[in-house]
């Protein structure tokens, strides 16, 4: 997601980048902007504001333009059409020059308030401080319900005990995000990434209000593209640390090929034992398809290994993550 080589900037540098994705929140530009710039004022650190018009149909980006052009903490940035939240948010990620980057939703359900609170938290020693609204001002059914399970879900296979990844209000400390690539509704997963990282990560409760003006974005819908994206973030993390898909391909592929074996040999021993022909029993069939899956998996094993080294050594990645390195010649040695 940031760009490591890109330039730490001067001494003018803001300590905290808010991001914010819009997408046809006219109405709540004004207000938006207006508690949060006094609420980063009364904060005391430098800081600017990075927001991204997620190509909205109605007045969203000329409001931001005209807040900006009296406001020098204020960035902008306009999508050429609508390419979804996460995408937002990563261009304002990659934009942002803070150590610290605080993301939050454009609708003011969010308050600004508690940016002061997860910075703070932050500075206890944590690397990701994520929100929970646990008094979330929404429906039960139509937004609420969904959450919980899918919060349940993502806590149960990531490892990582969260009560709402989907609040975006959250802290991050700059070098966790780095080479974060994120696709689809991903966002969501970034305390995961971090997690599976070594970063620390903790939950604090913040405030939620009911959205004033605007429609929500959100539906029923994007729960089964969260479910789905889960199950790429998991296969994933699967090879963050032991980048051999082969031990999975591969091991489906050897059950499959016993499977096989074992249909072949059964249906053969009830044709010599004189019990059913072949034509009487599927196992034959079973037989076939589970050699044909077994052979499968095992080249599909065999080209996602080719696929991790080139993902690998084409970026000069290294497959471990090296927390501190003190003393000796070679902790002092330059990097190249």
């Amino acid at each position: 997601m940031l760009d490591e080589n890109a330039p730490a900037g001067g001494p003018d540098r803001p300590e905290i980048s808010v991001v914010i994705p819009l997408f046809n929140e006219e109405a709540n530009v004004a207000p938006l902007l207006e508690e949060l710039l006094a609420a980063m004022r009364a904060l005391g650190r430098r800081f600017e504001v990075i927001c991204v018009d997620d190509g909205s149909s109605d007045g969203t980006f000329a409001a931001l333009k005209r807040a900006a052009a009296g406001e020098g903490s204020l960035r902008v940035v306009r999508f050429r059409r609508n390419f979804g939240q996460t995408a937002a948010m990563t261009a304002a990620i990659e934009a942002s020059r803070g150590d610290i980057i605080v993301p939050m939703d454009g609708d003011l359900q969010n308050d600004p308030a508690d940016i002061r609170k997860l910075v703070a938290r932050l500075e206890e020693g944590f690397d990701v401080v994520s929100g929970w609204r646990r008094d979330r001002k929404d429906r039960e059914f139509g937004r609420k319900l969904p959450s919980r399970i899918a919060n349940r879900l993502i806590s149960a296979v990531s490892g990582v005990r969260l009560h709402d990844y989907g609040c975006s209000l959250k802290a991050y400390r700059r070098e966790v995000l780095e080479g974060v690539r994120l696709y689809g509704e991903m966002h969501r997963f970034i305390p995961v990434y971090a997690s599976w990282q070594g970063a620390r990560v903790c939950e604090m409760v913040v405030n939620h209000r009911a959205r004033r003006a605007g429609v929500s974005k959100y539906g029923l819908g994007r729960t089964g593209k969260v479910l789905l994206d889960l199950l790429v973030v998991k296969f994933l993390a699967s090879f963050v640390t032991r980048p051999r898909p082969i031990y999975l391909f591969g091991g489906v592929g050897l059950v499959s090929l016993l499977a096989g074996a074992g249909s072949f040999l059964l249906a053969l021993g009830y044709k010599l034992s004189g019990t059913k022909d072949f034509v009487e029993t599927p196992l034959p069939l079973l037989s076939v398809a589970f050699v044909l899956v077994g052979v499968i998996c095992l080249l599909l094993g065999l080209l996602a290994e080719l696929v991790i080294r080139t993902y690998y050594e084409s970026q000069g990645k290294r497959t471990y993550l090296v927390a501190e390195d003190v003393g000796g010649p070679a902790a002092r040695a330059p990097r190249r």
